[in-house]
């Protein structure tokens, strides 16, 4: 990560601000050293800091799977889409009360090296048009990690 950590901070403001989210975050993936964890580093709209302490292996939660797989994960009614009694699996959920929220892949020399999050609390509710309407916002691009232009149906 050579961007200055303050410019990825604006970044998610400014995409929360603009797209109306409740709550946006960024995971990294760790050095080989640490297991190449993922580990939540900038929140905008967060209700506490639990998101600092939450460590996920490769291909657990929702910044595991979308790091994993490359591929973008939209969850639009959690309650209705997850097993209640498999939600520790997904901590930010929890910590954040989140019930709607698109992941997306965050490249860098076509490789996956993070995770953008965002999502709603109250009754708004994610949609497949959330992909376009954040590249779009971002200008396909966060600090200086990569959004693919995605189309789904």
């Amino acid at each position: 990560m050579n961007e200055p950590s303050g410019q990825y901070q604006r970044d998610i403001d400014q995409l929360r601000e603009r797209l109306g989210y409740d709550f946006v975050s960024l995971a990294f993936a760790q050095s080989a050293q640490d297991g190449f964890v993922l580990t939540w580093q900038y929140a905008s709209g967060n209700l506490n800091d639990r998101y600092k302490r939450i460590v996920l292996q490769s291909g657990k939660g929702i910044a595991g799977i979308v790091f994993k797989t490359g591929k973008p994960m939209l969850v639009a009614d959690v309650k209705a889409e997850l097993d209640p009694n498999d939600m520790f699996n997904y901590p930010i959920l929890v910590s954040e009360r989140l019930s709607s929220l698109v992941g997306i892949p965050l490249y860098q020399l076509d490789r996956v090296e993070g995770v953008l999050l965002a999502g709603y609390r109250g009754g708004n509710a994610v949609h497949n048009e959330d992909f376009r309407r954040i590249y779009e916002s971002s200008n396909g691009q966060i600090g200086d990690f990569g959004i693919k232009e995605m189309s789904f149906p």
